[in-house]
C-alpha cells in the first residue's frame, strides 16, 4: 500500500489536522458517519466486522508510520478515535435497527448519540483508570487504539445503562 494512503488513514483524510481538538472532530464525523450507515440499513453485524479489521490494520499503519508524527501518541493520529467512537455508536446502531423496518431515527436516538459522544469525550480526554495508564505506558499501536477503545467501552456501558433505565426500544429491565 501506497506509505501515503496509509497515512491518510491513520489522520482519517485530513480530519487529525484539524487546529482544535482533532480528536473531537474526528468522534463528531464518526457518529455522523454511524447516522448515515444507519439509512442505508447496513446489518450491524457487517459494520462491527469491519470494525474489527479496520482496528487491526490501524495497529499496523500506527507501527510502522508512527516515527513519522513528532510524538508516540500524536494528536493527528485520529483513526483510534473513529475506533473508540465507533464502539457505543455501534451498539446504538443495533438497538435503533431492531426496531423498526422503515429507516428513522427519533429525538431520543438523537439524544443517545449525543450522551455517547460527549461520555466518550470525556473518558478520552480525563483518561480515567486503566485508559491513563493504557496512554502512558503503551507507547505502540496498540497502546494509542487500545486507549480509545476502553474509552469507548466506558461509553457503551453508559449508553447500556440509559438503555437500561429509560426503556429505550424497548431495552429496559
Amino acid at each position: 500500500m501506497n506509505k501515503n494512503i496509509g497515512i491518510q488513514i491513520l489522520i482519517l483524510f485530513g480530519l487529525g489536522n484539524a487546529k482544535k481538538a482533532p480528536g473531537t472532530v474526528a468522534s463528531l464525523v464518526t457518529c455522523l458517519v454511524y447516522i448515515f450507515l444507519y439509512y442505508l440499513n447496513i446489518k450491524a453485524i457487517i459494520l462491527l466486522f469491519l470494525l474489527i479489521i479496520i482496528s487491526v490494520y490501524s495497529i499496523i499503519l500506527i507501527d510502522k508510520h508512527i516515527n513519522k508524527f513528532k510524538n508516540k501518541d500524536p494528536k493527528e493520529i485520529v483513526i483510534d478515535e473513529f475506533i473508540g467512537q465507533s464502539i457505543p455508536m455501534l451498539f446504538i446502531y443495533h438497538v435503533a435497527q431492531k426496531d423498526w423496518f422503515i429507516v428513522r431515527l427519533d429525538s431520543e436516538d438523537f439524544f443517545v448519540i449525543l450522551i455517547a459522544f460527549l461520555s466518550f469525550r470525556f473518558f478520552d480526554i480525563k483518561k480515567l483508570y486503566p485508559i491513563g495508564i493504557i496512554d502512558k505506558k503503551m507507547k505502540n499501536g496498540i497502546g494509542v487504539v487500545l486507549d480509545d477503545v476502553v474509552a469507548g467501552i466506558y461509553s457503551l456501558i453508559l449508553v447500556f445503562l440509559y438503555a437500561k433505565i429509560f426503556d429505550w426500544h424497548g431495552y429496559g429491565f
